[in-house]
């Protein structure tokens, strides 16, 4: 016969995709408002009107939280984009990624600093967060291979989530301005695009 807390356990009700998405949600809030440092399960959970227990029923701790949430909030899913051409693929992407440049540059300039110091939180980015989004991301030059637009896969096609991360953290840095439209088209346009296509 199963005890209290089993029996307490199984009564549970599952979690919607829709609140688990709120979870994630609050703690990106939280993240941009005190750092990694100061994020802790006891800000994301008050925050999230939940209790430490149901996030750690979901996620072991706030680095794979934090990886997770990255993930499922990123502004694109290469996976789900298919236009036909590979520029054109490309430039979707990028014009996702402009309309979330103001809100998550700085995110993800501060969460490199953490990740050099937290080996926890680096393992779990690479998991969780860096190797989906890169497959992803080479899924699409897969899929022009398969289109006939490549003959095969190019080298260059190792490089591109890097390529593509490091344009839109680094250009406020170099240039006084966050990574638009018009400048990640241009980045597809003149380095990307040929990179994939001679290389």
């Amino acid at each position: 016969m199963p005890d209290d807390t089993e029996a307490a356990r199984v009564r549970r009700p599952r979690m919607t995709p829709d609140r688990e998405m709120d979870l994630l949600n609050a703690a990106l809030d939280v993240l941009r408002e005190v750092g990694y440092e100061g994020l802790s399960m006891d800000l994301i959970a008050s925050r999230a009107r939940c209790s430490k227990a149901t996030l750690y029923r979901m996620w072991p701790g706030k680095p794979q939280l934090v990886a997770a949430a990255l993930y499922a909030t990123r502004p694109m899913k290469p996976e789900e984009i298919d236009t036909g051409t590979l520029r054109g693929d490309l430039l979707t992407m990028v014009e996702l990624l402009a309309t979330q440049a103001a809100k998550d540059t700085a995110l993800i300039s501060a969460m490199a600093h953490a990740v050099l110091t937290d080996e926890e939180l680096a393992t779990a980015v690479r998991t969780s967060l860096v190797e989906p989004w890169s497959d992803d991301l080479i899924g699409v030059v897969d899929r022009a291979v398969e289109r006939g637009e490549l003959a095969s896969r190019p080298a260059a096609a190792n490089f591109l989530p890097q390529l593509i991360l490091s344009v839109t953290v680094t250009r406020p840095l170099l240039s006084g301005g966050l990574a638009d439209a018009d400048f990640l088209t241009s980045c597809v346009d003149h380095a990307l695009l040929p990179a994939l296509l001679h290389s």
